[in-house]
């Protein structure tokens, strides 16, 4: 079954790991399947397999990939031989989400109605793979584009991988990757902070707070969990298109602790150059029962725009069933560029799971400006609409799919 990350969050180090709820192949599995069974596509979803003792796995859609370019392609694809066991472990797999909602909101202008893509998980299309180097070692790599649903072009215009475009290593000692990625605080935002996941319009850590979510020309080590404690260290160098030297970029840091139902993090991020901003943000969340409780904190001070709050969330979030959960929660900023200004938010959502890789959601918001704060709805990748006059309320709806492959 495909599960919220907010419901469920995962021991993961990155925020996509949602996938990884999603149905798994490997190459030898998918090999198997295309020239076993005319049913291929039908037959290769439903499986699971691991790369390796140590390496974290787990990612989406080989069969896809191989099925799109039909069995010949098959023999095209190099795989690795463990040797103790002659089972071919390496591979190299497609995954990706689309994310498409139609948005109704009132920026104190009038209701308009809207498409948007990505205002829950971003849509996106990536290649993962793995290739073991024995000792529970293997050479991992990620290349993620996000694109929109609603009109088919990037994210990113001009940028392929805008997303994720990184090499590494990854085994019981953790993991190291270099180049372009999910920055640190952007793990434990999009998953362990509100029973939103960090998104839609129902999010009001998302929509009063800010963060940096990518980091390119990056380093970063990602440790394993001991005694429930696991942390992520991040460093990114500029960019020779700064034209001021050589030097670091940002400074990432996050560290979480789980113990049974009890989850702890905080993350903090302190970046340079243009639109320099350092933000901190952290929280809790335990569950009792069908109900689990998010309280977060956040503080931000910079970026482009300028941005300087602090604030924090409520939220929970009630399993109905297991394929229907329901939250609630609070919101509110104190906003430091406006004399006297702050926002709060109250929201209401609905998911239900109709098959392992499809969602649907429901997200509503009502969010009141207070003195001339103008902050508004927006999702994850998902800019909002702005405000008709600083301190005008904002009120929305929204009726999402999101399709997992």
């Amino acid at each position: 079954m495909v599960s919220s990350l907010a419901e469920y969050p995962i021991d993961v180090p990155e925020e996509d790991l949602i996938l990884r709820h999603a149905p798994v192949c490997s190459l030898n599995a998918v090999r198997e399947a295309l020239t076993t069974s005319v049913c291929a596509w039908g037959a290769a979803r439903p499986c699971r397999a691991a790369i390796s003792a140590g390496v974290r796995a787990g990612w989406v859609g080989g069969a896809l990939l191989l099925y799109a370019h039909g069995a010949a392609a098959v023999t095209d694809i190099d795989t690795s031989t463990d040797v103790a066991t002659g089972v071919n472990t390496g591979f190299v797999s497609l995954y990706g989400v689309i994310d498409t909602s139609l948005e109704i909101t009132d920026p104190g202008s009038g209701w308009t109605p809207r498409l948007d893509s990505g205002a829950y998980r971003g849509s996106r299309v990536g290649l993962h793979g793995a290739e073991p180097l024995g000792g529970g070692t293997a050479i991992v790599f990620t290349l993620e584009n996000g694109f929109s649903s609603t009109d088919g072009t990037q994210q990113v215009p001009g940028s392929i991988f805008n997303r994720q475009a990184w090499i590494g290593a990854s085994g019981m000692w953790g993991e190291l990757r270099f180049g372009r990625q999910y920055s640190p605080i952007y793990i434990p935002f999009k998953g362990d902070l509100d029973a939103f996941g960090a998104g839609t319009i129902a999010s009001g850590l998302n929509n009063l707070s800010k963060i940096t979510p990518y980091a390119s020309n990056a380093v970063a080590y990602l440790s394993p969990r001991v005694a429930g404690f696991s942390t992520t260290l991040m460093m990114a160098t500029r960019d020779p298109s700064e034209h001021d030297g050589s030097g670091i970029d940002g400074y990432y840091a996050t560290a979480s602790y789980r113990l049974n139902e009890l989850h702890l993090s905080y993350a903090h991020q302190q970046t340079h150059g243009a639109g320099a901003l350092r933000a901190n943000l952290g929280g809790a969340n335990y569950a009792f029962g069908k109900l689990r409780v998010w309280l977060s904190f956040f503080n931000g001070d910079g970026g482009t725009p300028v941005y300087h709050g602090a604030g924090g969330s409520l939220s929970a979030q009630y399993s109905l069933s297991t394929n229907a959960r329901a939250s609630l929660g609070y919101a509110h900023v104190r906003d430091y560029t406006t004399p006297g200004g702050s926002a709060d938010q109250f929201s209401a959502a609905f998911e239900y799971n109709m098959s392992r890789t499809l969602l649907l959601y429901f997200s509503a918001a009502y969010l009141a400006n207070h003195d001339d704060s103008s902050f508004t709805l927006r999702g994850v990748n998902v800019t909002g609409l702005p405000v008709a006059y600083p301190g005008a309320p904002v009120a929305g709806v929204q009726f999402g799919v999101v399709e997992r492959f």
